[in-house]
């Protein structure tokens, strides 16, 4: 007998602001967004500075595989996958079950005020408050 546990929401923390250090945790979320799953986003340290529109459009490749971003974001636009970051927060946000969260603490940190945030971006947040809904709310927490 297969008793798969039905996920119904999720919380995703992501710390890290390099283009494919996010990428992976966004097409997650949308992944199970498509599937009815509510997906809550908290952006962290370094990656608070994606929600603005300055922040998203540096996003880019670093280290051993730099070289080889203009190669990733050609396979991504095979695949008829969007290849722009800020491309993904539109489409979490056009399902209606994605809310895209900055860390108030790290936004202090890194200059970013709830003016200077996408308008796709939520809110700036409490990161104890979020971690305490997710713990009572979500049925699983992932970190990236």
């Amino acid at each position: 007998m297969n008793s798969k546990k039905q996920i119904k929401r999720i919380g995703i923390v992501i710390r890290d602001d390099r283009y494919d250090k996010i990428l992976t945790p966004l097409v997650m979320a949308m992944g199970m967004a498509e599937k009815g799953v509510k997906v809550d986003l908290l952006f962290v340290n370094w990656a608070v500075r994606a929600l603005t529109p300055e922040g998203v459009k540096s996003l880019q490749i670093e280290g051993r595989h730099a070289s080889e971003e203009p190669w990733l974001k050609e396979r991504i636009a095979k695949q008829n996958f969007p290849v722009e970051i800020h491309d993904y927060f539109k489409l979490l946000k056009a399902t209606g079950r994605v809310t895209l969260n900055g860390c108030y603490i790290s936004a202090n940190a890194f200059d970013v005020s709830q003016e200077k945030l996408l308008a796709e971006a939520d809110a700036l947040v409490d990161t104890v408050s979020f971690m305490e809904n997710m713990i009572n709310e979500a049925d699983h927490c992932q970190y990236f």
